[in-house]
């Protein structure tokens, strides 16, 4: 049997008699370089929709020098911080015509360098990363001092001056910490999935990832304002989805000395503190209450629904993105550090302690 002839592909020359235009035009067009007046630019792209054009994209990278890609690098694919703000890149992209390679580095430094050494391989013309940590960033150094424009999402890096979108974390932890301390808290926990080996103590220094850090330091700012003793005690490493996090959590819940409230990095930690306080016959907000970051889906369908930290996270993958697409367009202004703003959305997760439970712990 035979097959079917092939249909001939649309070229660029195709477009260009289309449009009554010359064959470069059209190529500048379609390739998204050069000027041209708006006039013949709308005639091209009509005539390119007609015609059904699909751009060779081998051919074009050749022409251009780009790949019509960029590389994105993120901590945790899984967590739906990360994914909200991946979709507000790809949107942002779409509408320049650019491609998104989404990478996952686990929050492992090693897998970030690799995964930035893949994406470079394929040739994306900019990068967003979110760093892994602040202490090894000699890659990420290296790709800022080369052609390919750098930004980074959601952690800031005080030793490179690339363009940066992110939130006042110390101020967020500081003000939802502030809410369980003025309904009366004393015993309050920070739980984070980050990993610090020993106890904290003081120990920002030795947390590499800016985020975690500034949250813990706004978290023990408010303990201090409201006369808390070593609350550093009270902060939780390694609180992630591992059986060995979970059984931490269970004897931190079964603890005579157990918190009253409970102030969680993310969702995902959240997720799996509520899942625990539940199985430990407790409730929200009776025995425990429970701020979290980022405002996923969950948090308000729950039973009680849980006051948040609402992070702006499809603004701020949009911000990011729109910054490094101005860049590939030739802006060459100082680079940016943007903070959005963050709020806070008071559910019913938190409870006031009765003056007597206040007293006896004071």
């Amino acid at each position: 049997m035979k097959r079917p002839p092939k249909a001939p592909s649309i070229t660029v020359s195709d477009v260009a008699r289309q449009a009554k235009v010359s064959k470069a035009t059209a190529a500048r067009v379609l390739g998204g370089y050069g000027r041209v007046s708006k006039t013949v630019r709308a005639a091209v792209l009509e005539a390119a929709k007609a015609l059904d054009y699909r751009p060779n994209e081998l051919a074009r990278s050749m022409t251009t020098g780009r790949s019509g890609s960029i590389g994105v690098v993120v901590g945790d694919i899984e967590n739906p911080f990360f994914s909200l703000a991946v979709r507000g890149i790809s949107d942002v992209a779409r509408l320049s015509g650019i491609n998104v390679i989404l990478a996952n580095s686990g929050e492992q430094v090693e897998a970030e360098k690799n995964a930035i050494r893949v994406l470079m391989a394929k040739q994306v013309d900019g990068l967003i990363v979110t760093p892994a940590q602040s202490g090894e960033i000699a890659h990420l150094v290296e790709i800022a001092c080369s052609a390919c424009p750098l930004a980074l999402l959601d952690r800031a890096l005080p030793d490179l001056d690339v363009d940066t979108v992110t939130v006042d974390d110390r101020d967020a932890a500081l003000r939802a910490t502030r809410i369980l301390t003025r309904a009366g808290h004393t015993r309050i926990a920070y739980m984070t999935a980050a990993v610090l080996s020993g106890d904290f103590r003081g120990g920002e220094s030795r947390i590499n990832t800016s985020t975690v850090r500034e949250r813990i330091l706004g978290f023990l700012d408010a303990c201090q304002e409201a006369g808390i003793e070593r609350a550093e005690r009270n902060i939780r490493f390694g609180s992630g989805r591992s059986e060995t996090s979970r059984a931490a959590m269970h004897g931190l819940l079964q603890s005579p000395d157990r918190p009253t409230a409970i102030l969680a990095s993310d969702s995902v930690v959240a997720l799996e503190l509520f899942k625990t306080i539940r199985e430990c016959g407790l409730h929200i907000p009776q025995d425990m209450s429970l701020i979290t970051f980022h405002d996923a889906d969950w948090t308000s369908v729950t039973t009680p629904p849980i006051t948040v930290i609402d992070q702006p996270v499809y603004a701020l993958g949009k911000s990011v993105a729109e910054l490094l697409i101005r860049r590939l367009k030739g802006d060459d202004r100082p680079p940016e550090r943007i903070i959005l703003p963050t709020t806070i959305i008071e559910r019913m997760s938190v409870a006031q302690v009765p003056d007597v439970i206040t007293q006896a712990t004071a």
